[in-house]
């Protein structure tokens, strides 16, 4: 039998998901006013992009609305065209960073449809050709390949290189 031993994992699992003062996350991570801590990779008028601090891939990626709602028609269309935009950079920041070859995009609305923090966001996970197998059905294990910091780095790299609007 072979084992896996991803000892850097263990800080990961024992970490607190949110510092406990941290009520609201989606709205108090950009107040926090460092980007890096909070893992926010990019910003722009009505919403921003953070790392997801329990990720299906490494630079599974938030989509979310600085704003405070719940449902995607609770959005300005102001801010619906924001998020959207911020969608599309995030997949093309991802392609940049670390070359994905194909990407999930999507949205959990509601507690029943997995919504776990009651504050409307997207997700945009990066996926590679035999990114599944056995872990997760067998062992009920996730197996990253990359920490947080690492990913935000590239990410944050590759925001620069591509510049705001790209």
């Amino acid at each position: 039998m072979q084992q896996l031993h991803a000892y850097w994992r263990m800080d990961y699992i024992e970490a607190p998901r949110y510092p406990a003062t941290m009520k609201r996350p989606f709205t108090e991570l950009p107040a926090m006013g460092d980007d890096r801590a909070a893992l926010i990779v990019h910003r722009s008028a009505y919403s921003y992009l953070v790392l997801n601090r329990f990720p299906y891939n490494p630079g599974h990626l938030l989509a979310v609305p600085f704003r405070e709602v719940v449902e995607l028609e609770d959005l300005t269309l102001a801010e619906r065209a924001d998020l959207m935009e911020e969608i599309v950079y995030a997949k093309r920041l991802l392609a940049a960073a670390i070359k994905p070859d194909g990407v999930n995009i999507g949205f959990n609305l509601g507690a029943a449809a997995g919504c776990s923090i009651a504050h409307l966001h997207g997700h945009v996970v990066p996926r590679w050709n035999g990114d599944t197998n056995f872990m997760p059905v067998v062992g009920q294990t996730r197996v990253l390949p990359q920490s947080l910091e690492a990913t935000w780095e590239k990410l944050a790299a590759a925001a620069g290189r591509m510049g705001p609007n790209s």
